[in-house]
């Protein structure tokens, strides 16, 4: 597991994927303090990782990222996490169209191409 404060490279994602089933990585974005927490089995496990930082739950949201995948397919909302009908979110995505744009700033802002 590892936090993203700065960049990763695509490079680094890809050797992170090759781990994981299906070519994927997961991640956790906090779009209050735009980080992201990756590389973990679960997307609880890096939930963790940035709770025990003092992070907010309700400012995390699980994603999938697909380094092979480009555009639109590059980002997945999607994570048990997510699941929050006390926030409104009543879907293991992202309901909030305002906050899946964060998510995909902040992804774009740390992942270096």
């Amino acid at each position: 597991m590892k936090t993203i404060e700065e960049k990763i490279s695509l490079t680094e994602l890809k050797e992170m994927s090759a781990n994981m089933f299906d070519g994927l990585v997961k991640a956790v974005v906090d779009v209050e303090k735009g980080i992201m927490a990756v590389d973990a089995e679960m997307h609880a496990d890096l939930e963790g990782l940035l709770l025990e930082a003092g992070l907010k739950q309700q400012n995390l949201w699980g994603i999938n990222l697909y380094p092979d995948k480009t555009g639109e397919d590059f980002i997945e909302l999607d994570s048990m996490i997510n699941l929050r009908p006390s926030q409104g979110n009543r879907s293991r995505g992202v309901d909030d169209l305002a906050v899946q744009q964060v998510i995909k700033e902040i992804v774009n802002k740390l992942v270096k191409k």
